[in-house]
């Protein structure tokens, strides 16, 4: 049940962080494609969410280590959320 909890309390961090990015109005938004554009961000918001729900269904049903992994992807995302957000790029 931990990993479950982590799993879930790191992609709460996911959640905050793609938001934070996609009203950021960086003009790197600009130049992704049409289909990301739908819905306004819904549909990326949408994969964020498909994401952590198969971790957390693996992590559920025997994969515990999965926690490890999610923490590389979380920790991919803050620094590209980072490097964003702070105009680095």
């Amino acid at each position: 049940m931990l990993p479950v909890m982590i799993i879930f309390a790191l992609g709460v961090g996911n959640f905050a962080l793609h938001q934070a990015v996609l009203q950021s109005g960086h003009p790197m938004l600009g130049q992704m494609p049409w289909f990301v554009h739908m819905l306004g961000g819904k549909l990326t918001l949408a994969t964020e969410f498909m994401v952590l729900l198969a971790a957390m269904m693996l992590a559920a049903n025997g994969w515990p280590m999965l926690v490890w992994v999610y923490l590389g992807y979380s920790g991919l995302n803050a620094l590209a959320a980072w490097l964003i957000l702070s105009d680095q790029i």
